[in-house]
């Protein structure tokens, strides 16, 4: 008895909203937010809903209702009480409906086509209001099923213009994405040219040390006597040095 009562819900010309919308709310976002961030991989993805992992199935049943659910495997699905394939080419508007915006659609007219709507739904409202056994509300009934069939129909000829924009978009991103970069390795390249100009400057600035050469032929890299003074240019050059690693951060 069960299946009969459902398939009358799915079918119904205004069905009630399923019951699991009233498990989408700002607590149960939040924690599926952060089961995300714990588990470190993307709940959302409809590729690895066809595969749940364990992890994913250890996740409490008021959350997995925020998990996109999988393609139809078999490729049908049913909307509005009819059986429909992805494979299937975009079915046109019956003959007897009359078209209510323009090839290919806009923003705007997705919008009209709301505002429209929701007007003939309030006027159906006030028919059935003023005098429910009237039969005035038969041709408003028939307005509301041609402007909810244009705008499915309205809906699913945007989607290619949709899925273009999206992309476009992203493109965009990553194109700035890019220039950030870019600029960063500018301002990193000059921070470094500065730093290998003060090196330059303060090598210049010393003279040339005396190099004496010892019976093997080697040259003794300063003069005798020295020491101390070697030494401390080598802890100057040691200080440079961690001054770079700090300010490049490498």
């Amino acid at each position: 008895m069960a299946e009969p009562q459902q398939s009358s819900s799915i079918t119904a010309a205004f069905p009630a909203p399923p019951p699991f919308y009233k498990h989408f709310t700002e607590t149960n976002l939040a924690r599926f937010a952060e089961f995300k961030a714990d588990l470190n991989i993307d709940l959302g993805d409809t590729k690895d809903s066809q595969n749940p992992s364990s992890s994913l199935l250890d996740l409490p049943a008021e959350l997995r209702y925020h998990q996109p659910p999988p393609p139809p495997p078999n490729g049908q699905y049913r909307s509005f009480g009819e059986d429909r394939s992805l494979a299937a080419p975009l079915i046109p508007l019956p003959e007897e409906t009359t078209v209510l915006y323009t090839s290919p659609p806009t923003p705007a007219s997705l919008v009209q086509l709301t505002r429209s709507i929701l007007l003939n739904f309030l006027e159906l409202v006030h028919i059935l209001a003023t005098n429910p056994s009237a039969t005035e509300y038969g041709p408003k009934w028939d307005d509301l099923r041609d402007l909810f069939r244009n705008a499915h129909q309205a809906v699913n000829e945007y989607r290619p213009h949709q899925a273009r924009e999206a992309l476009i978009l992203m493109m965009e991103a990553q194109v700035e994405r890019g220039k950030r970069e870019k600029e960063g390795i500018g301002e990193l390249r000059t921070r470094v040219d500065e730093m290998l100009a003060g090196l330059g400057e303060g090598l210049d600035e010393k003279e040339p040390e005396e190099y004496e050469v010892n019976g093997t032929g080697l040259g003794q890299g300063r003069g005798r006597g020295e020491d101390e003074e070697w030494e401390s240019e080598m802890e100057d050059e040691k200080r440079m040095w961690e001054v770079l690693r700090d300010d490049l951060g490498v």
